[in-house]
């Protein structure tokens, strides 16, 4: 499979029995989903998609952080149709729509578009040190296209209350609520996601492909799109979520949270 030299890489690939497994490699950036990485993401999903050697493919990811979201260094300043959200959903619905199983191995925090990029595929594992939360209200955006994947998951009372307070919640709590299949103690975390490669390996190629269309068949994704995408790409570049996105970077409070007494 083709990569990026080694200067500009932040995703590495390595197929092997089978399997393909596809690790977020920039822990500086908390491998957020900057240009580079979707661009290298998207190439890498694309082409597991179409090796028939590829029974399985396995979203992993180096350092603490399993996806941080949105980068947000790039997302400062530009208007709606140059925010890098853009490009996001056609990395969802490569996952959603692929013929193939996709497992998330998620080892540490993962945050607003990172949750996405987790409830887009098949199965997602856990282990104890992972986190979760939609933070996006909290820098003045909005959950507009993971919503689009974390609502056919999740518990409809469960996956409000998040969006609505971006607080952080634990494994056992993604569980409870639908966006994680297996939580488990840090170090089970790869023999239960190699006895998940196993059991998904074991079923036929074709039948395989094939449920999972059935599966996903009740859920319109491409036809969501659009409309939850212009929300997204104009919150990204309208007044709060700039503010919002500052403040983040500036580590201070956001204009509109209430001052302490």
């Amino acid at each position: 499979m083709t990569s990026a030299t080694n200067d500009d890489r932040v995703l590495s690939v390595d197929v092997s029995a089978g399997v393909a497994r596809l690790t977020l490699d920039s822990p500086a950036n908390r491998n957020a989903l900057s240009r580079a990485m979707r661009a290298q993401l998207r190439a890498a999903l694309t082409e597991a998609f179409a090796d028939d050697a590829v029974r399985v493919v396995v979203l992993d990811h180096t350092g603490r952080v399993f996806c941080s979201g949105m980068d947000l260094a790039e997302a400062t300043g530009g208007s709606a149709a140059d925010q890098g959200v853009n490009e996001f959903p056609e990395l969802l619905e490569l996952i959603w729509n692929a013929p193939k199983p996709v497992l998330a191995a998620v080892r540490g925090p993962a945050r607003a578009g990172g949750v996405g990029l987790a409830a887009a595929c098949d199965v997602v594992v856990a282990g104890s040190a992972a986190t979760f939360a939609f933070t996006e209200v909290r820098i003045g955006v909005v959950p507009a296209v993971i919503s689009a994947v974390c609502r056919p998951r999740m518990l409809p009372n469960v996956v409000h209350r998040l969006m609505l307070t971006g607080e952080v919640f634990d494994a056992t709590t993604a569980v409870a609520g639908g966006l994680v299949d297996l939580a488990v103690p840090d170090d089970e975390v790869d023999a239960t996601v190699a006895a998940q490669v196993t059991a998904l390996a074991a079923g036929a190629p074709t039948a395989l492909a094939e449920t999972k269309r059935l599966l996903r068949s009740g859920t319109d994704l491409p036809g969501q799109i659009p409309a939850l995408l212009e929300l997204s790409a104009r919150f990204f570049a309208g007044e709060e979520g700039q503010e919002g996105i500052a403040a983040f970077r500036e580590k201070r409070p956001a204009r509109w949270v209430p001052a302490g007494d």
